[in-house]
């Protein structure tokens, strides 16, 4: 009879410790809620997982290491720049996801959560569209064959009419350029409005995005620009567009990668850059960082403070190409940073905070972004140039990079471009207050009509 009871107590104990199996739960980002699932497996030599965000379009994330022991499990995701750590309490995990210094709670179960009903956004556009669409897919024959998937949107009225290939910001996005966390689809607007002008667009899902296949964690800027010329070379096979007539349009990193393929192929007739960068990527998240700050109201001290840690770490970047020489040359500093700064300017710099910083500084993204001057491109880009900022966006400051842009351009020698900051506008050409990130997913307006109208009328005015 003990036997018999100590071997059913021993099975509950094996039972409650198996952190095996898919688990689910949700963030709540700044009153969002964004589903979370990990999908752990047992090996021979210990667990692996991967990771999806649904809401998010991206599935199947792989993780760069899991642990469980003493009823903890800790996941990395190192080409995130996040980690997972939580206790398992009754069958359930109770934890923290923590990213670039973000720590949200959370829990996670076995209980796969159903998706939210989508909120529809005023400008999103519904059935019937009054223009053909159409899923595609194509392929990147100059990178491992990888199939991208999109969708083309061609005006019924219209012979021939002009194309555009719309290019995402940074991060995973599919091919809305869809922003979970604040339910504002910009791409699936600016299509619907540019179609309904007569502008057929092809929009397509990041690779490893959604239906489009490829890893994106390990990709830079100029490996997403050969996924751009494949769709261009898709489209120069189509027979009901005018293939001489084919443009680029992107927003934020895609405004950094359009300049990157007009200026080394012939056959790009134009392209609009929304809140596209004109100056190195140190500059833009250097001006970046102070203004966000500001708009969080820091002090002076710690906006000073943050900026020469900023300079300091992009220096490094820039005179270190040796990845792993890098991540040691990173490690040592921040650390030094901790020991040796005011403890209330470097609160937030806990361990797992600098681990995660020193990830993302280190990736293949991120060195590359650094290191690139959009001006090398931009110099030598000779077809038309529509190139529009917000006058509050405080990821890519206009006057800073509108003129700087406007000064490549001549230098190129380029005879048709339109350089324009758009009052009231943040980085998502929506009409905001102040600009801030905080706002984004309060304000009902995906895409200002002025903004749209603007680049329409720009590209019907040439084609």
């Amino acid at each position: 009879m003990y036997k018999l009871i100590w071997l059913v107590i021993f099975s509950s104990l094996v039972q409650a410790q198996d952190v095996t199996g898919d688990w689910h739960g949700q963030l709540d980002v700044m009153g969002t809620k964004l589903r979370i699932s990990f999908h752990v497996k047992a090996e021979e030599t210990g667990y692996t997982t991967t990771m999806d965000s649904p809401d998010q379009g991206a599935m199947g994330i792989p993780t760069t290491s899991t642990e469980f022991k003493d009823g903890r499990l800790t996941i990395n995701i190192k080409p995130l720049g996040a980690h997972y750590d939580g206790e398992l309490i009754n069958n359930e995990l109770q934890g923290t996801f923590n990213q670039s210094g973000m720590s949200l709670p959370l829990d996670l179960s076995k209980q796969e959560l159903e998706k939210p009903e989508k909120k529809l956004r005023p400008q999103d556009p519904v059935e019937p569209y009054g223009y053909d669409s159409e899923e595609v897919t194509f392929i990147n024959k100059s990178d491992n064959n990888i199939k991208l998937a999109g969708t083309l949107t061609v005006p019924k009225d219209v012979e021939n009419p002009p194309v555009a290939v719309l290019i995402t910001g940074s991060g995973p996005q599919d091919r809305n350029e869809e922003l979970g966390p604040f339910n504002h689809r910009p791409f699936l607007v600016l299509s619907d409005h540019l179609t309904k002008k007569g502008v057929a667009v092809l929009r397509f899902d990041d690779r490893g995005v959604a239906e489009s296949e490829g890893d994106h964690s390990v990709a830079t800027s100029a490996d997403f620009a050969t996924d751009v010329a494949a769709a261009v070379d898709y489209l120069k096979t189509r027979k009901d567009i005018d293939t001489d007539k084919i443009g680029l349009i992107g927003h934020s990193e895609g405004g950094f990668i359009a300049p990157m393929l007009a200026s080394s192929r012939d056959d790009i007739a134009f392209i609009v850059m929304l809140a596209g960068t004109g100056v190195s990527g140190t500059e833009i998240l250097v001006t970046q960082g102070r203004r966000a700050a500001e708009l969080s109201g820091a002090s002076q001290e710690q906006l000073d403070f943050n900026e020469k840690i900023s300079k300091e770490i992009f220096k490094i970047i820039n005179n270190e190409l040796d990845t792993e020489k890098l991540t040691l040359k990173l490690t040592e500093y921040l650390n030094d940073v901790v020991i040796n700064s005011p403890k209330e300017l470097v609160e937030e710099y806990t361990d797992e905070v600098v681990q995660s910083q020193i990830t993302t500084l280190s990736s293949n993204w991120f060195q590359y972004f650094i290191r690139t001057d959009p001006q090398q491109f931009l110099s030598k880009t000779t077809c038309p140039v529509l190139a529009i900022n917000g006058e509050k966006d405080f990821q890519v400051l206009p006057e800073l990079n509108l003129s700087a842009i406007e000064k490549a351009l001549k230098a190129a020698g380029n005879k048709d471009y339109t350089i324009k900051e758009l009052a009231g506008m943040n980085h998502l050409f929506q009409t905001a207050e102040t600009g801030a990130l905080s706002e984004y997913g309060t304000i009902e307006e995906t895409f200002s009509p002025v903004a749209l109208n603007v680049i329409s009328n720009w590209i019907n005015k040439r084609f």
